[in-house]
């Protein structure tokens, strides 16, 4: 896994959004593995995981730890 320094990180994280069998939104950032969040609505869960990933990150930071760098990419295919 890659890291940067621990003061300094991209802002920028990618996140998959999808829809829950139970109606919520469902919001994840690969590049931090485990930061989940959902939302009754898009935008409820789009806030949900911004908090989430701050808090993530500050939780690393905290820690000593290296915030991972967003190297998660997506590819939409024909199946």
């Amino acid at each position: 896994m890659h890291a940067v320094n621990t003061l300094e990180f991209d802002p920028m994280r990618q996140v998959v959004i999808s829809r829950g069998e139970s109606g919520y939104w469902i919001a994840e950032c690969p590049s931090l593995p485990g930061c989940v969040s959902q939302g009754l609505t898009r935008e409820e869960a789009i806030r949900n995981i911004k908090a989430a990933i701050a808090l993530f990150i500050e939780t690393l930071k905290d820690d000593g730890l290296a915030v991972p760098d967003d190297t998660f990419e997506t590819t939409v295919i024909a199946v």
